[in-house]
């Protein structure tokens, strides 16, 4: 079976914050534009918060694209800021599995708003926990790096957790997007994509030396 389609959402986390605007509008051809939100405390780590994530809503609207806000919450209990993060403008918004006790409540919550509710799991995390969520979910991300910081080597033990999560939805009949974050490069998206990924987030690899548009292609074209 050929690869299904994928969509590439760039990191704005790995962008030069001084030019934002500019950043997001070089890889405004991207389906996706991940947001990465991070507190410090459920990773050793902190990004940023509704502030930024208004300031590419406002970007992406006057740019005039149909490019999802796909908002990434590497955050302890997400559920007492879901709204609030609607509100900053996510059209879709991901949490993990291990960052609260209530996952299937924050699933139900985020579609109740009206937006696309994703799950998260860490490497060592084991893919059982998904099982329960395969119904409800519009999208899995498989992280295939510890999170927390930008720029890590690829876990290549990823290839295979990938291909079972694309098994247990296909026998599940969902139309979920499968998604991979971490070290993802213009050298593994096309394996990834042989796995069963259809949706792949990259950070550093677009967003280097020679700018995030030409880095967009650099990836899009690693996948044809």
């Amino acid at each position: 079976m050929p690869p299904l389609p994928v969509l590439l959402a760039p990191s704005i986390l790995a962008s030069d914050f001084t030019r934002l605007g500019q950043e997001i509008e070089s890889i405004q051809d991207a389906e996706y534009l991940h947001v990465d939100v991070m507190d410090g405390l459920f990773v050793p780590n902190i990004s940023f918060g509704f502030p930024i994530l208004e300031a590419a809503r406002r970007t992406r609207d006057a740019l005039g694209t149909d490019q999802m806000l796909d908002v990434h919450l590497m955050i302890e209990r997400p559920e007492r800021y879901l709204k609030d993060f609607v509100s900053a403008g996510a059209d879709s918004i991901t949490v993990h599995v291990e960052a609260t006790p209530h996952v299937h409540r924050c699933v139900q919550t985020i579609r109740e708003l009206g937006k696309r509710a994703g799950v998260v799991l860490n490497p060592g995390t084991s893919l059982e926990t998904l099982r329960p969520l395969l119904g409800s979910v519009d999208l899995i991300l498989i992280m295939s790096v510890n999170p927390g910081f930008g720029g890590q080597s690829f876990l290549p033990q990823t290839y295979e957790r990938v291909q079972t999560v694309r098994r247990w939805l296909e026998d599940a009949g969902s139309e979920a997007v499968l998604e991979v974050d971490g070290g993802v490069t213009a050298d593994n998206a096309r394996q990834l994509a042989q796995a069963g990924a259809t949706a792949l987030v990259a950070g550093s690899s677009v967003f280097g030396a020679d700018g995030g548009r030409a880095g967009l292609a650099r990836l899009r074209a690693s996948l044809s």
